[in-house]
């Protein structure tokens, strides 16, 4: 298996175990070794008393997006520093894009920036985050 299907085989391992990035829409768009694409639209319950869309979802679709990217490489991989920086309001009816790349990756460290836009390619937010590799694999392979 070469790392192209290898982070495919991970990326459906796990979006088949979560829920929460299933039940809040999302789509995941594109899988590649240290990268990943993943889309939500924007539903009238995600707005705020602003009307624009609640920060946390924001995160939330950077989060998963940093997930599967560092995941990607069949190792557990955990968040264990992330911030992000809003720069412009989602609204209702909006598709937000999170795109995930790899930085760095250093023994168990790994530097991950995600950049969330809109359907019109304004930026959202920028998102960094720092993971953590754990013990385990997400797939057997087969020697």
């Amino acid at each position: 298996m070469d790392k192209q299907e290898l982070a495919e085989a991970v990326a459906a391992s796990m979006w088949d175990e979560d829920e929460a990035t299933q039940a809040l829409g999302m789509t995941l768009d594109q899988i590649a070794p240290g990268r990943a694409v993943i889309s939500m639209s924007i539903q009238g319950r995600m707005t705020n008393g602003h009307k624009t869309c609640h920060g946390g979802y924001i995160f939330t679709l950077a989060d998963s997006t940093f997930a599967f990217a560092c995941n990607s490489h069949n190792q557990r991989v955990v968040a264990f520093q992330c911030s992000i920086t809003y720069l412009a309001p989602a609204f209702e009816g909006d598709v937000l894009t999170a795109t995930a790349e790899e930085i760095t990756v250093q023994g168990r460290s790994g530097v991950y920036d995600v950049h969330v836009c809109n359907q019109d390619g304004t930026r959202i937010a920028e998102f960094r985050g720092n993971s953590r590799t754990i013990k385990g694999k997400h797939i057997e392979l087969s020697s």
